[in-house]
């Protein structure tokens, strides 16, 4: 028998376009589950929360609320037992993304990384739930392409779409998810957690296990690549680590300190340290790097010609310009290779980065080295230019931040290396003892503590006008892609902010943006302001999921990244 909201889409067939704005607001949604030997209609409620305008505009917004009650499996987390991880909410959403396909229903699609995210997450019961609360439910933000012919209603295919083909996607992603996969996923997702502490605990940086595939299929794939070699650590690395599941893990550990990774052309150095990369991630099953961790902190650098700079200290890498600009509070809108990778790490270790991951190959070579015959041609007074090599060991010494470089070009850092990895056809052979033989000699002395200890930027940012065309305010900030934010006539490109693995990271990372900017007067540092409003908006939506507005395009971005977005705005102010 069909539905009240089957007869009410029906009836709409053929009418305006405007006349789908009637379906705001909560629908039972009978969805089919099997119990025993029985099929039943689970008790499903869809709230439409906003219509498209017209065929057009972009989807419509709406939720899904299921009680955990009727569900056929309770939540396996192991640090909150009694709900859901963010693994199992990860996968329920994968599952949810393949049971939708492309026609006319889309939910938020994950990627190889685990992240905290709005698709699918879990309500806890409280006094003022909204519709349908009685007690713990999932809520499953969607959009819903509603079908029409020119302007005019195609209420049958709007009746199919949502009260059958939305139905059995559900029925079949989320009712019949397999108990014991949701289980692997939590339990997996406890093992990465327990394996950060004790690598952290046993003084390393990063963590590469045994079989560990680390190639990729394509430059634009993360998928792993078919028949790619796995991963075996070098005795001399090897660490083994006990995890919560019972298995045990041997691998190679990256101590603390400066590592310097080199090797021949195409023998696998980017990728290691892309592991690195994205190591600061959980990944699903299968992908190939589930047990490769790095420091939570750990940020990739890289140049960035003509990006803005506003008010960042980099005086310890460029200092005495010729143009005699202050490199204390140094500020363009135009950045060379060298003042952008200056900025980039100052502006790392402003949010609190311990590890700073480096490959010459994307780096400013006059940043990174600067060799004997070049002093003999350019006296060091003539040059405004600190390079790396030759604050490296500050850092460590001084500052406690360790640096994972990349070099197949120049051996200007086997001077100042504590450990040195060669690859050889992407397997990893500690060749640290060697290197020590090759060395030349310590590297130019430089000033101690050449780092500002008070790094506060007290920055105002001018607000985007009204539009010219209509006189209308701007919109909010927002992600047009996962490396690009729309801020007013801005184009805020983040191509070289590499750790953003998600379009959803880049649409919160434009929502934290926007209330930073709103508190920029001029009077308050932009690192507590930044750190606070992180905080908040990371807790309201991700830890404390809204029960009552959709956010489902929202995935968790880590503060290094925000602040990275915020330290390119060109219209920062000192």
């Amino acid at each position: 028998m069909p539905s009240d909201l089957h007869r009410r889409l029906t009836s709409l067939d053929g009418k305006s376009y405007g006349a789908y704005k009637s379906l705001r607001g909560p629908h039972k949604l009978e969805v089919p589950r099997t119990r025993g030997s029985s099929t039943q209609a689970a008790d499903v409620t869809l709230i439409i929360d906003k219509v498209q305008s017209d065929p057009y505009a972009p989807p419509s917004r709406a939720r899904v609320r299921i009680s955990v009650a009727d569900l056929p499996f309770d939540g396996a987390s192991i640090e909150s037992p009694g709900h859901f991880s963010t693994a199992e909410l990860d996968y329920l959403c994968r599952r949810l993304a393949r049971a939708v396909g492309n026609r006319g229903l889309h939910i938020d699609r994950p990627g190889q990384q685990v992240l905290p995210r709005t698709a699918v997450t879990e309500l806890h019961g409280n006094d003022g739930g909204g519709v349908g609360k009685r007690g713990d439910e999932l809520q499953i933000c969607l959009e819903i392409q509603l079908p029409a012919r020119g302007r005019r209603i195609m209420g049958r295919e709007a009746a199919r779409l949502i009260c059958e083909d939305l139905p059995r996607a559900l029925a079949d992603a989320i009712f019949s998810a397999p108990a014991r996969e949701l289980d692997a996923a939590a339990s997996l997702e406890y093992d990465q957690a327990c394996l950060r502490t004790a690598v952290a605990e046993a003084g390393l940086i990063g963590f590469i296990p045994d079989r560990a595939i680390l190639p990729r299929r394509a430059g634009n794939s993360e998928q792993p690549k078919p028949g790619a070699k796995p991963f075996t650590a070098p005795e001399t690395l090897a660490r083994k680590f006990e995890l919560p599941s019972g298995r045990s893990v041997r691998g190679m550990g990256i101590p603390r300190g400066v590592t310097l990774i080199v090797g021949g052309g195409y023998h696998g150095k980017s990728t290691l340290l892309s592991a690195l990369v994205t190591g600061v991630y959980d990944h699903i099953e299968g992908d190939g790097r589930e047990l490769v961790v790095a420091d939570s902190t750990a940020v990739a650098l890289r140049a960035e010609d003509g990006r803005a700079i506003t008010g960042v200290d980099i005086s310890p890498f460029i200092n005495g310009l010729p143009s005699g600009d202050d490199t204390t509070r140094f500020s363009t809108t135009n950045a060379s290779g060298s003042t952008s990778q200056a900025a980039g790490l100052v502006e790392a270790l402003q949010v609190g980065s311990r590890v700073l991951l480096i490959d010459e190959d994307t780096s400013a070579t006059n940043f990174m080295i600067r060799d004997e015959r070049m002093r003999a041609l350019v006296p060091d007074e003539r040059e405004p230019i600190t390079p790396l090599v030759a604050r490296v060991r500050e850092l460590w010494d001084e500052q406690g931040v360790s640096t994972v470089i990349v070099a197949g070009g120049s051996g200007a850092f086997i001077d100042v290396a504590d450990t040195v990895i060669a690859m050889d056809s992407y397997q990893a052979r500690d060749v640290t003892e060697r290197a020590r033989v090759l060395r030349k000699g310590s590297v130019s002395e430089t000033s101690a503590s050449a780092f500002a200890q008070d790094a506060r930027r007290f920055i105002t940012a001018d607000r985007p006008g009204k539009s010219s065309k209509n006189g209308r305010p701007p919109k909010p900030p927002h992600a047009r892609c996962r490396e690009l934010i729309q801020y007013g006539r801005e184009d805020l490109d983040l191509r070289a902010v590499s750790q953003i693995m998600d379009s959803s990271q880049t649409e919160a990372i434009a929502r934290i943006l926007n209330r930073v900017v709103e508190r920029l007067d001029g009077n308050a540092d932009l690192a507590n302001v930044l750190a606070e409003e992180y905080v908040d908006f990371c807790h309201s939506t991700f830890d404390d999921a809204a029960d009552n507005r959709h956010t489902g395009r929202l995935a968790r971005p880590r503060i290094h990244e925000v602040a990275a977005a915020i330290n390119r705005l060109r219209n920062l102010r000192v």
